[in-house]
């Protein structure tokens, strides 16, 4: 299996390992300490050697932050979390803060004392990240000051770098040569006048040189630094031992060379260099300025190309989706069939789950670790069971599980809720069900014109939950990536989705309702930008629509028909149409039985 239902959190280590932070803090001359949960490429997924912020607070989740004063630690979640922390932090020894409602500025201002000195390693924050940090705290007398990882200093057992060995991706998969990516982005920089670019994305190097590796689980890609010069030429900063065979395929253009040749591959830039300061770390900076080369902020040129998909790359993931919604019929059949004959548990469905994908025969590994949280458990937004946590699916339950897999030719994300059969659900169940189906459709159904971004569309999802006075405490949509990261920028559905979406983007559109202690509801299907098919009578402006990528049918035991407008109905009938259809000849025949029942119009 790729999954464990080990539980990492130790909230008992927590008081000792924050006293033995406190003690290096007063060493180091300062009063404070950050700790992120970020590593030095700001990825999701971190090695277990940069896992600083569940290694001290007990915290697993993939977003927050601490901040460590002389007799108060703050532990700053967002709403994915909230839950989850009172569960793995000690609340003797941590605060959680509900963030980004309460930024750490402003936390800062009301727990530091005037000339306090706060310390962070400049090599986990971001650029822009420190730069708002210091200007928001201007006047206050609280200063931020650079320096060693504390962290790793009383670390005594902390694990190695990850030493993953890279392959290459194929061109036939991946729809460009590597060579042609670096010619394109090296015409950029020449064009901006910039002599070169550095890179700081695992995913925008694996991208750009077609290399895919095994450095992190879920994410597969090499990590390492690189810089792109004006003349295509790349220096990539990773261990060498991890593209030995690569030779050939990174060709003469690509040199290789350990990371700690990294900060004097900086110092020997003199410019322009373009830099993305939303997501390089500050010491890169820092290493740029101590030679004087011209900094230029500008985004990383990969960015933009790698989340709008090439044709080849869209053909893989509908491939990919077609194989894993087949594993998820059979997934959804089989849970059925179990459930109504005997007790299985919240493991128990994750096992099978992965053994459905890893049937098809191409599955590389799960895309993260399957949500699978019965009854109240479902309310947890990021809900990883455990040995300790694991529950029973419990009649009359609502039953949601959220995973998805890496293949060779895609990345697949998919949320279901599913009533546990034997008895009633919850009389708010359905009600809240069908609304949260409602915000999908809404998505689904959307034609926008050309400049729209995701925060223009995100209230479409929570309107039918705002009628109701509820909503929920996560974005509607993340991008998603071509067999990379299951969370990839810079597209979002959500009130922070800046980025106009275009086509060739892949997204998740995932609205949920959750009520701690009862019942979570998420759905989730992956949409592709598509050019909007022309319509009789419309303007003359350039539209945009989604196109549907994940076909699994929707409980319609937990439907509410009657709370559906007649479009509605008629795109949910549509929708289990074309499900059945596309699926049908790649079950058994006794799945198939059960695909044509779960697919009968409304």
């Amino acid at each position: 299996m790729f999954q464990d239902f080990d539980s990492t959190a130790r909230p008992e280590t927590g008081p000792p390992r924050l006293a033995a932070l406190r003690g290096a803090i007063a060493e180091a001359g300062l009063s404070g300490f950050l700790v992120p949960r970020a590593d030095a490429h700001q990825g999701e997924y971190v090695a277990p050697c940069d896992a600083r912020l569940a290694w001290l607070t007990g915290f697993t989740g993939s977003a927050g932050f601490a901040a460590v004063l002389p007799d108060l630690a703050g532990v700053f979640v967002d709403g994915r979390y909230r839950v989850q922390v009172r569960a793995q932090v000690d609340a003797t020894a941590f605060t959680p803060v509900d963030w980004p409602e309460t930024d750490l500025a402003p936390w800062l201002k009301a727990h530091a004392h005037p000339g306090m000195s706060i310390g962070f390693d400049p090599w986990l924050h971001t650029v822009s990240e420190i730069d708002k940090l210091r200007k928001a705290l201007t006047g206050t007398a609280i200063t931020l000051v650079e320096c060693e990882n504390l962290i790793d200093q009383i670390w005594t057992d902390r694990p190695a770098p990850p030493q993953g060995r890279a392959w290459a991706h194929p061109d036939a998969l991946a729809g460009r040569r590597a060579a042609e990516k670096r010619q394109d982005l090296a015409r950029v920089l020449r064009e901006a006048g910039q002599s070169a670019a550095v890179l700081t994305l695992p995913d925008s190097i694996s991208w750009l040189l077609n290399i895919r590796g095994a450095d992190l689980p879920r994410v597969p890609v090499v990590q390492g630094f690189a810089i792109l010069h004006s003349d295509a030429r790349v220096d990539l900063f990773t261990d060498p031992a991890k593209t030995a065979d690569l030779a050939d395929h990174l060709g003469d253009q690509v040199t290789v060379q350990p990371p700690d040749a990294f900060a004097n591959g900086l110092r020997a830039l003199t410019g322009p260099v373009r830099l993305d300061k939303s997501s390089a770390p500050l010491a890169v900076r820092m290493r740029l300025a101590e030679t004087g080369a011209r900094i230029q902020n500008d985004r990383d040129p990969c960015v933009l190309p790698k989340a709008c998909k090439n044709d080849v790359e869209i053909a893989g993931a509908r491939a990919a989706h077609l194989r894993d919604g087949a594993a998820m019929v059979a997934f959804l059949h089989w849970l059925e069939q179990e459930t109504s004959t005997r007790m299985i548990t919240e493991t128990d469905a994750v096992r099978a789950l992965e053994a459905f994908r890893t049937a098809t025969g191409q599955l590389r590994d799960i895309s993260f670790d399957t949500i699978s949280g019965a009854g109240p458990n479902g309310a947890i937004v990021h809900y990883r069971v455990t040995g300790a946590t694991d529950r029973a699916l419990t009649r009359g339950e609502l039953f949601l599980i959220d995973s998805g897999g890496q293949y060779d030719d895609g990345t697949t994300d998919i949320t279901r809720t599913v009533l546990v059969p034997g008895a009633a659900p919850d009389p708010d169940a359905p009600e809240a069900f069908t609304r949260v189906l409602q915000g999908l459709i809404a998505i689904s159904r959307v034609r926008f014109p050309d400049g729209v971004a995701g925060r223009d569309l995100d209230a479409l999802a929570r309107y039918p939950l705002w009628l109701a006075g509820k909503d929920y405490d996560h974005g509607t949509g993340h991008g998603v990536g071509s067999f990379l990261s299951v969370h990839e920028g810079p597209q979002r559905l959500s009130r922070a989705g800046m980025e106009p979406l275009q086509p060739g983007m892949i997204l998740s559109n995932e609205p949920g309702y959750y009520r701690e202690g009862a019942f979570g509801i998420r759905l989730e299907n992956l949409i592709l930008v598509i050019a909007a098919p022309d319509l009789p009578g419309a303007d003359a402006r350039k539209m945009h629509a989604f196109e549907t990528l994940t076909y699994v049918p929707f409980d319609r035991r937990l439907i509410l028909t009657n709370q559906l407008s007649a479009d509605e109905r008629a795109w949910v009938d549509a929708y289990h149409a074309e499900t059945r259809r596309r699926l049908a000849p790649l079950v058994a025949a006794d799945c198939r039985d059960w695909l044509e029942r779960a697919t009968a119009p409304l």
